[in-house]
């Protein structure tokens, strides 16, 4: 069960990777097991039956596909290139216009599910790009829009997008406001 967690947590990371230390912090585990857990993935996805590795890259663990599968991967990029965009590749793209730079964590929080593709599709099309790293642990990529994707929606700046207007819930006007006046 505890290689099942890892595998969700490698998922959810995304490209950002998981370090040993992170494994032991949730599983509340010493080091040797969470290196044992780990090595027993990697075992788990030698097999040709599985589409996955665990690459170690610098100090952080990451969820990768097979090198040997590159050129079927390439195909989807290829295939799935064409000039119109998706609603979920719209949604990612807007929430990096609006609050760039931005981390690809932080475009999940926002959109309450996993980015990775959407952010390699919209890097990959050039429509956003890597612009530094967060000084926040584990120095998440940055991104924001490319000079592309300001002549891809026809705007000079980024000034120019569309203001989006904050629209209160029920709940919170209820907070401030009350239907019932004093008499």
């Amino acid at each position: 069960m505890k290689e099942a967690i890892i595998e969700g947590l490698l998922f959810i990371v995304g490209d950002e990777g998981l370090t040993y230390e992170q494994i032991e912090n949730v599983l509340e585990i010493k080091q040797e097991e969470a290196i044992k857990l780990v090595n027993n993935l990697k075992e788990k996805y030698k097999s040709p039956e599985s589409g996955l590795d665990i690459k170690i890259l610098g100090d952080h663990l990451k969820l990768t596909t097979k090198s040997e599968h590159k050129e079927y991967l390439q195909k989807l990029i290829d295939i799935d290139d064409s000039d119109t965009l998706s609603e979920s590749a719209l949604e990612t793209l807007a929430i990096i216009a609006y609050n760039q730079p931005v981390t690809r964590v932080m475009v999940d929080e926002i959109r309450g599910i996993n980015s990775s593709h959407m952010v390699r599709k919209l890097a990959y099309k050039n429509l956003i790009a890597e612009v530094g790293r967060a000084e926040t642990p584990g120095r998440p990529i940055l991104y924001a829009t490319t000079p592309l994707f300001l002549d891809y929606f026809g705007l000079k700046n980024i000034s120019d997008l569309p203001i989006i207007e904050q629209t209160q819930t029920e709940e919170e006007s209820e907070l401030y406001t009350s239907k019932y006046t004093e008499s």
